[in-house]
């Protein structure tokens, strides 16, 4: 993590434009903004991948058999590659806005500008989805019957108090993150570690149930899973308040990226052997049917829906910042508009406000209409938006390893990060084709849109 062989000397430091001629008093790079820690920004990509979707995955994979949690093992290699990647991407440009910092400084302003539009979209489209998730879970909480006025205001709320602890200041994002994060962690590792102890092997079913090759099914499952390590990217999206970044994105990002699969893997094994296959295949709240069938009763059923509600909150703390952080970013180099720039407390207050501003409005439509098909078609199109940076910022570090370096380092080193760097860009194709081809074609259509955006940022600056 720490051999710097492949790294060239720092850049320069890009001439001051109208966006960014002020950052210093907005609190953009002065010591206060660094509040997070290794502990703290290791919490921020731990809490950002682990969301809500961990306790319904056992279920959503069973039918594939046991080779999902070949698929997982997979997949984790897959994450950690782009996790060390985004380490190595940090230390050349340790600088908020992570993959869209590295896509400008490789490919210029327009490759920098998609990346931030896409990860952009995602974030709020993305945070209105879980706060509608959570409602489902509030509901196993607080038994009754919520009428529809009283589930938007729980996913409004749900939006909102996050981006308030957000706009208190960094101190406050740290703190609830690892608190979130621990309180989501410790019922996961409970049911982890509990089902060693009533594990049956002959609960798991078998490896690839149905015909044909496995290799299918740990394809399917996959594409399934894919999107379980989204997130993996947040400790570079905030570079700038991370403490020593060059150091310690690269740790956090890998830390947090371990301690999720970590959680994923052990919670899936324990369900797969406590509840049995035919059951799980059905099942509607997999971790809860595994504690009951650990501890009888129906008390699990609360117990995690309790622990899901904490995990929503927890990731719409740390989505909430990355949703703010790429519109920043991209503002001080005059490709946003420049009020996404302003800052208080080491927070660009101006793109949580945006942010969860659009996510609540998506929220109130998906309510308001009584069906989710504009809201699915919306978090369908962001499924796609996730990969564009991915793919942008592992393509980055492949031109810089080729582009007149291999000259000034060691032949070993360099042959290990291309190797890095070609498995982290092959890891974020795979997401483009677990997408599905309805993402691909209807993000593709809103991709095209950000590009008449940039038109207009484009000529507004060379007319001023």
């Amino acid at each position: 993590m720490h051999d710097t062989a492949t790294e060239a000397p720092a850049p320069t430091a890009p001439a001051q434009t109208p966006a960014t001629a002020g950052r210093t008093a907005h609190g953009g790079t002065s010591g206060h903004s660094r509040r997070f820690g290794l502990p703290t920004a290791t919490a921020l990509v731990m809490g950002n991948i682990i969301g809500g979707g961990i306790f319904l995955l056992p279920a959503s994979v069973a039918p594939f058999g046991t080779v999902s949690l070949l698929a997982f093992v997979v997949l984790t290699v897959g994450a950690i590659a782009l996790a060390l990647v985004f380490g190595r991407l940090a230390r050349r440009h340790p600088r908020t806005g992570g993959p869209y910092v590295y896509a400008r400084e490789a490919f210029g302003d327009f490759a920098g500008f998609l990346s931030a539009w896409s990860y952009w979209v995602m974030t709020w489209v993305s945070n209105a989805a879980l706060a509608v998730g959570a409602v489902g879970y509030v509901d196993v909480v607080v038994p009754g019957h919520f009428s529809t006025p009283e589930r938007l205001a729980v996913a409004l709320a749900s939006l909102w108090l996050p981006a308030l602890a957000n706009l208190a200041g960094t101190r406050w994002v740290g703190a609830v993150q690892i608190v979130s994060t621990v309180l989501k962690f410790l019922p996961l590792l409970f049911v982890a570690v509990a089902g060693l102890f009533f594990f049956d092997p002959r609960d798991l079913g078998p490896f690839h149930p149905g015909g044909g090759s496995w290799v299918g099914g740990l394809s399917a499952s996959a594409a399934l899973l894919l999107y379980s390590y989204v997130g993996v990217e947040s400790a570079a999206m905030s570079a700038e308040e991370v403490r020593d970044p060059e150091r310690n994105v690269g740790r956090a990002s890998v830390l947090g990226t371990i301690g999720a699969a970590f959680v994923y893997l052990l919670g899936t094994v324990a369900v797969f052997g406590t509840v049995p296959h035919a059951a799980l295949v059905k099942s509607g709240a997999p971790f809860s049917d595994a504690v009951d069938a650990m501890f009888g009763g129906h008390w699990g059923g609360t117990l995690i829906a309790t622990a899901a509600v904490v995990s929503i909150v927890g990731a719409l703390n740390g989505w909430t910042l990355m949703s703010a952080q790429a519109p920043y970013a991209a503002a001080r180099d005059g490709l946003f508009p420049a009020v996404f720039a302003r800052r208080a407390r080491g927070v660009p207050t101006f793109g949580v406000l945006a942010g969860v501003a659009l996510a609540s409005l998506l929220t109130v439509v998906n309510y308001a209409c009584g069906s989710s098909a504009v809201f699915n078609t919306l978090v369908l199109i962001t499924t796609f938006s996730a990969t564009v940076p991915y793919l942008l910022a592992a393509a980055a570090q492949v031109y810089w390893l080729l582009s007149g370096e291999r000259d000034r380092v060691r032949p070993g080193a360099l042959a290990r990060d291309l190797v890095l760097a070609l498995g982290a860009f092959a890891f974020s194709v795979w997401l483009v084709a677990g997408a599905g081809y309805a993402a691909v074609y209807q993000g593709v259509l809103f991709f095209f849109a950000g590009v008449l955006v940039y038109a207009w940022i484009a000529a507004r600056r060379t007319r001023a």
